[in-house]
């Protein structure tokens, strides 16, 4: 069992094996949780409101969409130039 000590100013020190475990870093934000038993702290990362949509769940879909074509070796081009690109997107219409 790991324990955490509360200090006067309400801060807690987090063990050094659950801190590698999770991958935390200094600075990083931590949701607090109040349950039945105690406190559930869970592990957040700060977006910026200027990247937010890159994170939506529609986006995020079509991404791993993207990585799967390209895994599977789906791709065009490369191509000379813009030109040629719209050449190509016209003929797969």
């Amino acid at each position: 069992m790991q324990l955490a000590k509360i200090s006067p100013k309400r801060q807690i020190t987090i063990p050094q094996e659950a801190f590698k475990k999770l991958e935390l870093e200094v600075g990083e934000y931590l949701e607090v949780e109040i349950t039945d038993g105690g406190l559930l702290l869970i592990p957040q990362k700060v977006i910026s409101k200027d990247q937010s949509w890159f994170w939506t769940k529609e986006w995020q879909s079509k991404e791993r969409e993207a990585d799967e074509a390209i895994n599977k070796g789906d791709l065009s081009g490369p191509f000379e130039s813009g030109k040629d690109l719209i050449r190509h997107l016209k003929k797969q219409r």
